[in-house]
């Protein structure tokens, strides 16, 4: 693994950081993309026209609804079909430019700007009635351009769940049927000083590079090791037979996301594909001729009270706008719960009961552990800036040469376990029900961040010496719904995730805290403590059942993995989306991004929504022709 940095505090290294932070700001990165309505689509001042007084609008074969993870993919794939004209609109701008989404460690400077929605649910009921922040990506990449980069594809029981759900074309979700698609867009790059992974189990020649080039801290070193003396078992590539965390972190130490990786300068050439951004999508247009409902058209707007323009649809309207905004998209075109769509005043075009509902996510509680000094990488942390010589030490061994800390996606060590592994799990007084998708899937994963990350990583001045191990329940019970604040596409919907409205999840997540705990005590990671100071998240390990279940409902939080609001499920279970992902009762409309997950796999979801993107694509190809 990578040694720790030795910042300097030579002067001169610091003038040079200021120099290339200059440069990075000023430096232009030019794209095909296309910020002019008008030159993609036509102005209507008549926004309650129907679809077939729309006939001077431009026509596209296929409009793909959000730039995220997954519409990158289907962008891309699509315009592979020189025949087939693809429009891809996105509500954000370019992530290119974004310098603390192109920088690993700088991912929570994302958050509550322009690339991010800065969404935030409604108060939990049982989390102390507090409302909670929802980073959501609002830029080409969406999600993968402000995550953790972590690579992990879930257990292959999850997938086999999803074929099990007894829709049409389910059986094609099995996992044998759906690895495919993640060694399609893997590339896997080996790094010369560490051993090679087996090359039969990884994808090589895709356009999404994963390797081992993020850095690795010694306190996450040592945890990893005190995670093995605890008997967790060790492995190298968590998405292998035989599988440390591989990471969307490439060989020059900056992010892949799902823009740089198939929104190439080559395939932006392409004179099938328009890029559109800063455009966002304010309804789906329908025709209702002779009973059979189709999607022929979409509307977008720059900005609130900006004029509307709209393009036509000859074959597909895709939409892969994620787990809040393709639900509600929905909804505001007319399609959803019908009582609920006439409480806002939005004119009924197709009654489908699930959208919105069933709504999962991974809540997570974390911990704050002093370490001693020189441990914890929060004096690199982008959100307080790189004021000081060894932040912009830092920031100018990145910057020439790809490596150092701040190519640190901070997740850089995860365990996934299963609370009911009694050899792991000491004997309490919860029953935990077992919630996993199968024998040998997890239902918790813990993560140690080698720096203070609270308040999602923006903590407060002056940082201190700290690393935060979390929690993740993966399997939770709880369901929540998306819907709508009001008929203004501009209002973002209403978000209740309904945390912890399952007492087996509580009964997990407090399994998982004290395990925590536990966890830092154990050398070598214990070594590491600093015990001359107040003791912070330490004094947990003397809590009761009780007073621990407080801290959860305290402490409770997103991992950022909103999933399942438009499932892939049966019509009468409610499901709102077949196994070919179209939309029931609905021609020529598919959703394909995390809302479909009939079930939150086992992990973190970046890798499924690519997944999902691949083989959506190769659907449509299929139906294209």
């Amino acid at each position: 693994m990578p040694s720790h940095p030795q910042t300097s505090t030579h002067a001169f290294i610091a003038a040079s950081a200021a120099a290339l932070i200059l440069y990075a700001t000023l430096r232009s990165r030019r794209t095909r993309l296309i910020d002019s309505p008008k030159a993609v689509a036509r102005r209507v001042d008549d926004t309650s026209s129907k679809a077939e007084d729309d006939r001077a609008s431009p026509q596209y074969d296929v409009v793909v609804i959000g730039g995220g993870t997954a519409g990158c993919v289907l962008a891309a794939r699509l315009s592979e079909e020189a025949h087939c004209r693809v429009l891809l609109l996105e509500a954000g701008g370019s992530s290119r430019d974004v310098l603390v989404s192109r920088m690993p460690i700088a991912f929570p400077g994302n958050m509550h700007t322009d690339a991010d929605y800065n969404l935030w649910t409604e108060p939990q009921v049982n989390a102390e009635g507090a409302k909670k922040y929802w980073p959501r990506g609002k830029l080409l990449g969406g999600c993968s351009s402000i995550n953790a980069m972590m690579f992990h594809t879930c257990a292959p029981s999850d997938y086999d769940e999803w074929a099990r759900m007894g829709q049409e074309g389910a059986s094609g979700w099995a996992y044998k049927n759906i690895l495919p698609y993640f060694r399609k867009f893997e590339k896997y790059v080996p790094r010369s000083d560490l051993p090679p992974l087996n090359p039969s189990e990884r994808g090589m020649n895709g356009p999404v590079q994963v390797g081992f080039f993020a850095y690795f801290s010694i306190a996450s070193a040592k945890w990893l090791q005190s995670c093995i003396n605890a008997g967790i078992p060790v492995k190298r590539d968590v998405n292998t037979t035989s599988g440390t965390a591989v990471t969307y972190v490439n060989s020059s130490g900056e992010r892949v996301n799902a823009e740089t990786a198939y929104l190439t300068p080559e395939v932006l050439k392409r004179p099938n594909l328009k890029v559109s951004i800063n455009s966002q999508v304010t309804r789906i247009i329908f025709s209702t001729h002779g009973g059979n409902k189709r999607a022929v058209g979409v509307e977008f707007a720059k900005q609130k009270g900006g004029p509307r323009y709209r393009v036509r649809v000859r074959r597909e309207v895709v939409l892969s706008a994620g787990a809040v905004h393709s639900p509600h998209i929905l909804m505001l075109s007319g399609v959803g719960p019908k009582e609920h769509l006439a409480t806002h005043g939005v004119p009924l075009v197709h009654d489908l009961p699930g959208v919105g509902q069933k709504l999962q996510d991974h809540p997570a509680v974390a911990a704050l552990i002093p370490v001693k000094s020189g441990h914890s990488l929060t004096h690199v942390n982008a959100t307080k800036g790189w004021g000081s010589l060894q932040g912009l030490a830092a920031y100018a061994k990145w910057k020439l040469f790809g490596s150092g800390a701040l190519t640190s996606n901070i997740g850089e060590v995860a365990a996934f376990m299963r609370t009911t592994d009694p050899k792991i799990f000491p004997q309490d007084s919860y029953h935990v029900v077992d919630n996993s998708s199968g024998p040998n899937a997890p239902d918790i994963e813990t993560i140690l961040l080698p720096l203070d990350y609270s308040n999602h990583g923006h903590p407060p001045s002056p940082p201190r010496s700290l690393v935060t191990p979390l929690v993740t329940l993966l399997r939770p019970q709880s369901r929540g719904t998306i819907t709508l604040k009001s008929n203004d596409p501009f209002d973002a919907p209403v978000i209740d995730p309904r945390y912890l409205s399952s007492p087996n999840d509580m009964a997990i997540l407090v399994r998982g805290l004290r395990h925590l705990v536990r966890i830092s005590e154990i050398e070598p990671f214990a070594s590491l403590l600093d015990r001359d100071g107040p003791p912070l998240d330490l004094s947990l390990r003397g809590l009761s059942d009780a007073d621990l279940e407080a801290q959860v409902r305290l402490r409770i939080e997103t991992l950022y993995h909103p999933a399942s609001s438009c499932r892939m499920a049966k019509l009468e279970d409610g499901g709102v989306v077949d196994g070919f992902l179209r939309v029931y009762g609905i021609e020529n409309l598919r959703v394909a991004d995390a809302s479909i997950f009939p079930t939150i796999p086992s992990g973190h979801t970046s890798a499924p929504v690519l997944a999902v993107g691949e083989k959506a694509s190769d659907m449509i190809k299929q139906s294209l022709r």
